[in-house]
C-alpha cells in the first residue's frame, strides 16, 4: 500500500487499556493499519494504564529513541505485604502489621529510593538471561537471580497516605521498574510492600491527555486510510 499514511511513519499515543498487554495494543493496531511494521516504546504491564507509544512504518526505526526518554508515573502501594510478582499479578502474602508507619517514616523510606540507586528487577519481568525470559523461568518455579541495575528516580513522592494505601508520583529514568520500587520500599519500612495501580501520565514531552484510547485510535486510524 503505496500511500497508506501509516507506512510512511506515524507516532500513535495510546492510553492503553487495564488488562491489554502492551502487545495486545500492538497487535490490534497492527490489524488496523494493515501493515507489518508496528511496535511500541516501552513495556506497561498488564495491570498498568496509561501512555503507551505505538509505532508505524518508518518510525519504528525510532523506538529506541523514545524509550529512552525520561518517563512519569502515578498510582498506589498497598503496604503490609507482599506478592511474588510486586503487583497483584499474584496473590498478596507475608501480611505485617503496619500501625507504627507514619508520614514522617514513610518519607524517610522514599527519600532512600530517590536519586540514583541501585534497582533488581523483579523476576517475573520480560529481561532475559541465558537467553530465556526470566518471568518464563520463574513460572516453572526455577531459582531466578538477577543483578541491580543503576536507575535514576528524579523524583518519588506521597500524593496520599491514607493506611494500608499510599498514592505516589514517579519520575525516572527508561528502565525502572515501578513494582520493585514499591516491594523496596515495603523492604525499607519492615512491613512489606506492592504495587497495587499503575498509570503512565507521561514519556519524555508526550503526554496521556494526548493520548487517544482504543475506540479512538480505530475511528483515526480508519478515517486516515479513508483519505489516504
Amino acid at each position: 500500500m503505496d500511500n497508506n499514511p501509516f507506512a510512511g511513519g506515524q507516532a500513535l499515543l495510546i492510553d492503553k487499556p487495564l488488562d491489554w498487554t502492551s502487545f495486545d495494543v500492538v497487535r490490534k493496531i497492527r490489524g488496523m493499519v494493515k501493515i507489518k511494521k508496528v511496535g511500541h516504546a516501552g513495556t506497561l504491564d498488564p495491570l498498568a494504564t496509561g501512555l503507551l507509544i505505538v509505532c508505524t512504518g518508518k518510525y519504528t526505526k525510532r523506538i529506541n529513541e523514545y524509550m529512552a526518554q525520561e518517563k512519569e508515573y502515578t498510582g498506589t502501594i498497598t503496604l503490609g505485604a507482599t506478592t511474588p510478582t510486586f503487583d497483584l499479578e499474584s496473590e498478596p502474602e507475608n501480611f505485617k502489621d503496619i500501625s507504627f508507619v507514619t508520614p514522617e517514616l514513610l518519607q524517610q523510606a522514599v527519600s532512600r529510593l530517590t536519586g540514583p540507586i541501585e534497582q533488581v528487577p523483579p523476576i517475573h519481568s520480560a529481561i532475559k538471561k541465558d537467553g530465556k525470559r526470566v518471568y518464563e523461568l520463574a513460572r516453572k518455579g526455577k531459582e531466578v537471580k538477577l543483578d541491580p541495575r543503576p536507575v535514576m528516580i528524579h523524583v518519588f513522592e506521597i500524593t496520599s497516605f491514607n493506611l494500608p494505601v499510599v498514592q505516589f508520583r514517579v519520575v525516572c529514568s527508561t528502565g525502572t521498574y515501578i513494582r520493585s520500587l514499591a516491594n523496596d520500599l515495603g523492604a525499607i519500612l519492615g512491613c512489606g510492600g506492592h504495587l497495587s495501580s499503575l498509570c503512565r501520565t507521561r514519556i519524555g514531552d508526550f503526554r496521556l491527555e494526548q493520548a487517544m484510547n482504543m475506540e479512538q485510535a480505530g475511528k483515526y486510524i480508519r478515517d486516515s486510510l479513508g483519505s489516504a
